[in-house]
């Protein structure tokens, strides 16, 4: 993975950056070391482009609100499963009053068939991740170890009021019991990649907080 800096910061070598404090990469018992990059907290100084290569999985995880699907659309067009979409197509084609939760199970059914088809496929993709659903991030490690490509994690680190603002402002949130869930979850994974401890088979993982996220515009999947 490497990462493109705005032209004013400092040089560094393709594919490294330092690791802020708090954010140490932690070796695994068999395997190498995950990469940890802490881009919170750098007031408009982090990269404008985060580059992996082809075929490999990014999974961008956070809060409910915290941005995932806005940050996904702006920088991975054409690149991303969101569940958000999937969401807003079946909203679409039905009648407005229907409540969201009759056909909740339907959504998430062909959120995942159409994820497995691009994975299937071997292409390259973002994928969008709520944080509770930790079986996903195993699936997606068990596949991308498979086909010998890369599993990496970007993770938004919003406080929860920041969340709860942005569900309000699309008009659409989740259940106080929900949100504790979400909060839970997320919060035992920023924990976790904080001290190198990624998911099972991650790789590399990006810690982001809303001004780092701002300043991204791009992931992509290119050769070295």
């Amino acid at each position: 993975m490497t990462l493109q800096r705005p032209a004013s910061t400092a040089d560094v070598a393709p594919g490294a950056m330092p690791v802020q404090a708090g954010a140490p990469a932690r070796e695994l018992l068999g395997a190498r070391a995950p990469v940890v990059r802490d881009l919170r907290g750098r007031a408009g100084r982090s990269p404008h482009s985060l580059d992996f290569a082809p075929g490999d999985v990014v999974v961008v995880s956070g809060l409910p609100g915290s941005g995932k699907s806005t940050l996904i659309r702006r920088t991975a067009a054409g690149l991303a499963v969101d569940s958000q979409n999937t969401r807003d197509r079946w909203a679409a084609a039905l009648p407005g009053l229907l409540p969201y939760g009759l056909y909740r199970p339907l959504v998430r059914a062909a959120h995942y068939l159409g994820l497995w088809r691009v994975l299937r496929s071997g292409a390259s993709v973002v994928v969008h991740d709520c944080g509770t659903q930790t079986w996903v991030r195993r699936w997606l490690a068990r596949h991308t170890v498979r086909r010998g490509r890369t599993f990496h994690l970007v993770l938004l680190d919003v406080d929860p009021a920041t969340a709860r603002q942005g569900q309000r402002t699309r008009g659409r949130g989740v259940s106080g019991y929900a949100f504790a869930r979400h909060r839970r979850a997320v919060g035992r994974l920023l924990r976790d990649t904080e001290q190198g401890l990624l998911p099972a088979g991650c790789t590399s993982a990006v810690l982001l907080d809303r001004e780092a996220a701002s300043t991204l515009r791009r992931i992509s999947f290119t050769d070295a």
